[in-house]
């Protein structure tokens, strides 16, 4: 659906498109959502293009759920929620709105609703803060 050329992701991933970065290594690129929809809401890419997980490397895909699970388990002692959700959607009628594959990682708190998707910019100043501490604690594990 898209192309490398006009992909914000494949922007972020060539340092064309401002992002919050969290952490990177050579096939995954993590970094804040900017339309969060709770404190730590961030996504986990694959640096390679690929719109969804149909026509994804399956070695990209390895490397995004390690890489899930590394990130989870920073969120947890950082941000300490009670709990974490996981989604990855594939297609627009499934609810993907970039056509670059990623996974969400959303922390959750009793009493907040079931939401994966807001139309309200984090705070810019928020999320650097917690790209940081997010970063700093993947490093020192």
């Amino acid at each position: 659906m898209s192309s490398q050329l006009d992909c914000i992701f494949c922007k972020i991933v060539r340092k064309e498109a401002p992002a919050h970065v969290v952490c990177e290594d050579e096939r995954t690129l993590v970094f804040m959502d900017i339309f969060p929809v709770a404190d730590g809401h961030l996504l986990i890419i694959p640096k390679a293009h690929c719109d969804d997980i149909f026509g994804a490397d399956p070695e990209d895909l390895r490397a995004v759920i390690d890489r899930a699970r590394e990130v989870a388990h920073a969120i947890g002692r950082v941000l300490a929620p009670d709990g974490l959700g996981i989604f990855q959607l594939n297609g627009a009628a499934a609810g993907q709105t970039v056509f670059h594959y990623h996974m969400h990682l959303i922390p959750r708190n009793h009493g907040a609703g079931l939401q994966i998707h807001s139309r309200v910019p984090g705070n810019p100043e928020r999320m650097a803060e917690i790209a940081k501490r997010l970063g700093e604690a993947i490093a020192n594990s």
